[in-house]
């Protein structure tokens, strides 16, 4: 079939141009004969594009059938948990390679000698790792292109890793694992490091911040300095003459140990030792301590923080709305690719609702856009209404509860009530705090008696009681809210599992973590997070100029007005 339609091709009152022929379009890929394959394609478009929303993710990649795919097979959540694994494994070998660490104990005196894996072993485990990573920048590489992976500095970095962790690896198979210096192993965090959006966030944070950190930095340094110069004039013009003395002029010796002293004063880590001898000669030397810890302590020192805060801060904003542009585009392009199957005039609701069907995303979200979308009826979406329809993936989702079994006896509902109150949650709490404080008094009183002479007959009572009674409390939730309304709060699940381990080992001595109120409001609700509501006010919503602007310059796109 030949490429010559445009992806977006819009005609709106007769008055559209047409697109220069060979333009990436819906026909741009051989998907069948007939306006059917066309339309097949432009839905599965959409539904890469509305994924990408969700996610925050970019949608510079290639939009042929093979290439959406292999893309959302590599977005899928088996393909990421597998990559996850495979980035845990090959830092894991830390632990086992040589020189392992991987003993029972680190205490010299009782460790054995650890178990040191055969030559090839763990080189072989490391090379299916390599192979694996060499894979996924092969996907990535081809998904985005050659023009944005040029662009991409995690991606090229990525390569060079790969590059310098495979010739290593093959240096240390021609030694036989004999060689003196590893350097692959310290390029293992960035296998990690490169599979985090946060990490690489966080790591550009600092790196934006840094030119302010430096100034701050800088002033530090030469207030260490200034100071450092006066207290080797002040504590090292006198001789020797005692014990006291000597101690005082320890710390201001000579240069390195003067800014070694004042740098420890500086962060208050055990500044009492550089103080108080000469405090003690002298009281007047206390006015040199007291202008060095406002000046650096109160005021360098917290300018710094409130740099690195302030940066931070906006780092953050600036991150939420790219994320919020990324989604914004993402939908817009998704609505783009829908109108066109209708002339440009807007989008069909049975269109949506098509393409919402394949969309892999929460389960719940999706059925409350799905209903929005049925109870527009069948005329056409506007690029507004569809945009308001995908608002919704912007709140959380409070899960709603099973609802708690009704019973008709007064008895059994007076029951349900007070077991199911937070008030009977507070009960064990204190239940909780009274097992803690027996144990806790019976270590102080068997302190000085060896564990294998101690006589645990009567904490073993003790620690009966409270299982039995924990298991009580948890018999009588179940009571209250049934089986399914006490597992669906995950502390009654973990408070559940430990009364039944602790049922096994009486003997033992553990404790139970708070439980939260299982009283309240069990209806399902949206709520925005907290960092929304921080930033809710200053983030800007994208124009329609700047998102069809940045659509058409999508390197594997080009919209056709």
């Amino acid at each position: 079939m030949a490429e010559s339609e445009p992806l977006l091709s819009r005609v709106r009152g007769g008055r559209g141009r047409d697109c220069p022929a060979g333009a990436p379009s819906c026909r741009s890929v051989q998907v069948g004969p007939g306006p059917e394959g066309r339309w097949g394609l432009c839905f599965d478009q959409a539904v890469v594009f509305i994924e990408d929303a969700i996610q925050y993710r970019s949608i510079n990649h290639r939009m042929d059938t093979r290439s959406m795919w292999l893309y959302r097979w590599y977005y899928s959540g088996t393909s990421q948990w597998i990559l996850s694994f495979i980035i845990f494994l090959i830092l894991s070998l830390a632990f086992i390679e040589t020189p392992s660490s991987f003993t029972s104990t680190s205490d010299i005196r009782y460790r054995t000698e650890p178990w040191n894996p055969p030559c090839g072993l763990t080189e072989g485990v490391e090379g299916l790792c390599l192979l694996a990573f060499a894979a996924d920048l092969s996907v990535k590489s081809y998904l985005v292109g050659w023009a944005q992976f040029r662009k991409s500095l995690w991606l090229l970095a990525y390569l060079v890793v790969l590059v310098a962790s495979f010739l290593d690896w093959m240096v240390s198979l021609g030694l036989v694992c004999q060689e003196p210096l590893r350097l692959r192993r310290l390029l293992r965090p960035f296998f990690l490091l490169q599979n985090s959006s946060m990490m690489k966030k966080t790591l550009k944070c600092i790196r934006w911040s840094l030119p302010e950190m430096a100034s701050v930095a800088l002033l530090l340094a030469l207030h260490l300095c200034v100071f450092t110069m006066f207290g080797m004039l002040l504590f090292t013009g006198e001789k020797q003459d005692d014990r006291q003395d000597r101690e005082r002029l320890t710390y201001f010796r000579n240069l390195p140990e003067a800014l070694t002293s004042l740098l420890v004063l500086l962060t208050t880590a055990n500044n009492p030792d550089v103080m108080v001898p000469a405090y003690s000669k002298n009281r007047a030397y206390a006015i040199f301590f007291i202008a060095f810890t406002l000046i650096g302590s109160l005021f360098l020192m917290n300018l710094l923080t409130a740099i690195i805060y302030n940066q931070f801060r906006g780092y953050l904003l600036k991150s939420f709305q790219a994320s919020l542009f990324r989604r914004r585009l993402g939908t817009r392009a998704a609505y783009e690719v829908l109108s066109s199957t209708s002339g440009g005039a807007g989008v069909r609701a049975q269109d949506l609702l098509q393409v919402l069907r394949r969309v892999q995303v929460d389960s719940t979200r999706k059925q409350v856009v799905m209903e929005r979308v049925r109870s527009h009826g069948s005329g056409l979406l506007s690029a507004d209404e569809f945009q308001k329809l995908f608002n919704e993936f912007d709140k959380r989702v409070t899960k709603e509860h099973p609802p708690p079994p009704e019973y008709r006896s007064p008895f059994l509902q007076t029951a349900q009530f007070l077991f199911g109150h937070r008030y009977f949650d507070y009960l064990g709490n204190l239940i909780v705090l009274m097992n803690l404080v027996s144990i806790c008094v019976f270590l102080a009183i068997d302190a000085d008696i060896l564990p294998r002479d101690r006589d645990d007959f009567i904490l073993g009572i003790f620690n009966c009681v409270f299982v039995l009674y924990y298991l009580a409390e948890m018999l009588l939730k179940v009571f209250a809210l049934g089986l399914l309304g006490y597992l669906s709060y995950p502390s009654n699940a973990f408070d559940g599992l430990l009364t039944v381990v602790l049922l096994n080992f009486l003997h033992k001595w553990d404790r139970r973590g708070h439980l939260h109120s299982l009283s309240g409001d069990l209806e399902a609700s949206y709520e925005t997070n907290a960092v929304d509501l921080l930033f809710r006010e200053v983030l800007e919503e994208p124009t329609e100029e700047e998102l069809m602007e940045k659509l058409k310059h999508h390197p594997h796109l080009q919209l056709c007005r």
